[in-house]
């Protein structure tokens, strides 16, 4: 089996330790930091986006505040988060902007979210988001409004910025990129790394972003808030999806677009077991909140958006060990040509597990997109949660190699 195309010998499930800085030390390696030293920060009211903002100011930089206006009512990207984003730029004497973006989230998050539940699969909004509504849109209008080169979040990731860190941007030939590529690594705490939701990043995105808090655990970061008395030091972490916090649940969230179908409960067979009000309501994997009385834990292993039925089967009966994924991209290297094992995370909080990735031609649809590559992912060991619509992201160790989206399982 071909290596892959960087500097690691071989793929371990384990990572060698990283050192964990302290807010001091994170401060120095900013002020390190080649280019120009003006930034925006992206400010959700959160704890871990203020001690950003406080880092880069504390290092010297010339820092302004934005924030995306995403919704409105209750939750971390709106109104209180609104309020709490401008109290921090007032606590730190920067300024702070606020970008109306409701439109463009209603149209590329929300629309495709319920398109996506309506067809039976569990979308990922968050990595989706990142690209096309958060970093690329702020950058732009950093750049057009305020000559500012760079923004940070508070994101629990790391980037090792090429050597010959240009703007990609520039280039006429996009193919010149090869191996000089920024890479995308985890956050030293693994507990809260985020480089998960940030795959879909491009290499010209990459280049123009800062994580402050990547070389920081979560208990450090409320430390160092709390030693700059940051009004959102003790401020409780979001814990759901903003659409989640917003409306209460997920289950309110899709109640509200969506009216309720009900429709049956099935075993492989065609036995019908129960009934639902509404494929929405479950995803992949799930055991729990089935209402299903069964002489044992019932999983669910398919959604039939046609039939409006829901397929359940016990646990000996729901592993999968292939699936296809589509919408690639390739971060840390280019696209392999060849199969290669790698480390594969299909859920936010799941572990890595191993598999082989054969790459797969684009489809005919494909070719003009920007996201064309495809594959096909073969897992040494039966998986249960393996879900059209989710994430499947590609890991070596500490480093992220790429990502896309599950398209079927086999």
């Amino acid at each position: 089996m071909p290596k892959l195309p960087i500097n690691t010998k071989t793929i371990s499930k384990t990572t060698k330790p990283q050192k964990i800085l302290i807010g001091g030390e994170v401060v120095s390696h900013l002020k390190q930091l080649p280019g120009e030293h003006s930034i925006a920060v992206g400010l959700s009211g959160g704890v871990d986006s203020s001690l950003t903002a406080a880092l880069l100011v504390e290092a010297g930089w010339k820092v302004e505040g934005l924030t995306l206006w995403l919704m409105q009512g209750k939750g971390s990207c709106c109104t209180d988060g609104l309020v709490d984003a401008a109290g921090i730029c007032e606590q730190l004497g920067i300024p702070h902007h606020v970008v109306d973006a409701r439109s463009s989230f209603q149209k590329e998050i929300v629309e495709n979210l319920i398109a996506g539940y309506q067809e039976g699969i569990t979308p990922l909004p968050c990595s989706k988001c990142n690209r096309l509504v958060k970093f690329s849109p702020m950058i732009n209008w950093a750049k057009e409004n305020r000559c500012i080169p760079r923004i940070a979040t508070g994101h629990y990731a790391r980037i090792k910025y090429a050597e010959n860190a240009e703007d990609l941007s520039e280039r006429k030939n996009k193919t010149e990129v090869k191996e000089d590529r920024h890479k995308l690594l985890r956050g030293i705490d693994r507990n809260k790394d985020q480089s998960y939701f940030l795959y879909d990043l491009s290499q010209e995105t990459l280049g123009k972003v800062v994580f402050p808090l990547g070389e920081l655990t979560k208990s450090d970061t409320r430390k160092e808030a709390n030693s700059y008395q940051l009004r959102t030091a003790n401020k409780s972490e979001s814990q759901d999806l903003c659409l989640v916090e917003h409306h209460g649940s997920m289950k309110a969230f899709l109640d509200n677009y969506l009216p309720s179908r009900k429709g049956e409960i099935v075993l492989k067979d065609g036995l019908v077991v129960g009934e639902h009000d509404g494929i929405e309501h479950f995803t992949i994997g799930q055991r729990k909140g089935l209402g299903v009385a069964w002489k044992e834990p019932l999983h669910v292993i398919k959604l039939e958006a046609s039939l409006n039925r829901v397929v359940v089967a016990p646990r000996s009966d729901s592993g999968r060990k292939r699936c296809a994924v589509g919408q690639i991209n390739w971060v840390s290297i280019s696209a392999p040509e060849k199969e290669v094992f790698v480390e594969v995370q299909i859920r936010y909080r799941s572990s890595s597990v191993i598999a082989k990735l054969i790459p797969k031609p684009p489809k005919l649809s494909d070719i003009s997109n920007d996201r064309p590559y495809r594959c096909i992912l073969e897992f040494e060991e039966e998986q249960f949660s393996i879900t059209p619509g989710q994430a499947a992201v590609f890991y070596c160790g500490e480093l992220l190699l790429g990502g896309g989206i599950i398209e079927s399982f086999e």
